[in-house]
């Protein structure tokens, strides 16, 4: 029998038949998922939110003299909205945009932000990052800021992570600029304390991506065979997360399966940590040659502003 597969299937499928297999971290966002992040976000341990925050409000008055007023502000991975609210308190603009790959809750921080900011022109884009993103067409094409907290920038390789810099370049006329939060190299004690943490949250959220997985191409996944395996890798500097098999297995789907011994793991997600020096570097490379960039005390985390 011949099974007919969506791209979106055919990807899923084709990374867990690879060895070792994988999943790509934008299924973690289904609306279960996407809550459990935001319990993430406010674990002790979690240092990457609070860090930002903190950069962000000590170092408000520059960040907004830097941007300047009257922009648009485009926001890729908005999640609940809550650091775009931040930011457009400081620079009030004139629109925004939230981009997300997870309908649901966009739609859901999209209403709440609708409430705070009656008179913004607010749009809601239930995409994918990898993927070119299509701005409405009513958006105006000046002094646009492509905003993308969080770090999320380390979940893609280098070489992707470069593609995706360059596609936010390209979001922009010569007069925006893109506000990003940078994720930087610490002892590996603090990385591995954030990404595995003692109340088990984000094992929970790791493991949350097989449920969204039989929901999307119908597998058998049973989330009790498998457990949450974090640890930060030196020399690619990045943490990796896993699901590791607790037992031997066959996970089944319409029209294949696959064996997975006890121990073999399923590569769900990397994180990486930059220095300032080679993350500018990347800017540059990708058309965004001017930079500021704003860092706490120990220098966990930056903040940068980059333009054309």
């Amino acid at each position: 029998m011949t099974i007919n597969l969506t791209p979106e299937q055919l990807e899923i499928v084709q990374g867990l038949m690879q060895t070792p297999a994988a999943v790509s971290p934008k299924y973690f966002y289904d609306a279960k998922g996407s809550a459990l992040f935001e319990d993430i976000t406010r674990l002790p341990e979690y240092y990457p939110t609070r860090t930002e925050q903190a950069i962000m409000s000590e170092h408000a008055p520059a960040i907004a003299q830097a941007i300047g007023t009257h922009c648009t502000v485009i926001e890729l991975g908005a999640g609940n909205c809550q650091k775009a609210r931040a930011l457009c308190e400081l620079i009030q603009p004139i629109g925004y945009v939230a981009v997300d790959i997870s309908e649901a809750f966009l739609q859901d921080a999209v209403a709440g932000m609708r409430l705070a900011f009656p008179n913004l022109a607010i749009h809601a884009l239930a995409v994918d990052l990898t993927a070119s993103v299509e701005l409405p067409a009513s958006l105006p094409t000046q002094r646009r800021l492509v905003f993308y907290p969080g770090s999320s920038i380390g979940n893609f390789d280098p070489p992707q992570a470069q593609a995706l810099l360059s596609r936010m370049r390209a979001l922009l006329q010569d007069d925006g600029a893109l506000l990003i939060g940078v994720d930087l190299v610490k002892d590996s004690a603090v990385l591995h304390a954030a990404y595995d943490d003692a109340a088990g949250i984000t094992a929970d959220f790791n493991l949350n991506v097989l449920n969204h997985l039989n929901r999307l191409i119908g597998s058998d996944f049973d989330v009790t065979q498998w457990q949450h395996l974090a640890f930060f890798n030196a020399e690619q500097s990045r943490i990796e997360m896993h699901l590791q098999a607790r037992v031997d297995l066959v996970v089944r789907w319409p029209g294949a399966s696959r064996a997975f011994a006890r121990g073999e793991r399923i590569h769900t997600e990397n994180s990486y940590k930059y220095r300032v020096e080679d993350f500018v570097e990347m800017l540059r490379r990708s058309g965004l040659p001017h930079t500021q960039v704003w860092t706490d005390a120990k220098r966990w985390f930056a903040v940068v502003l980059a333009r054309p």
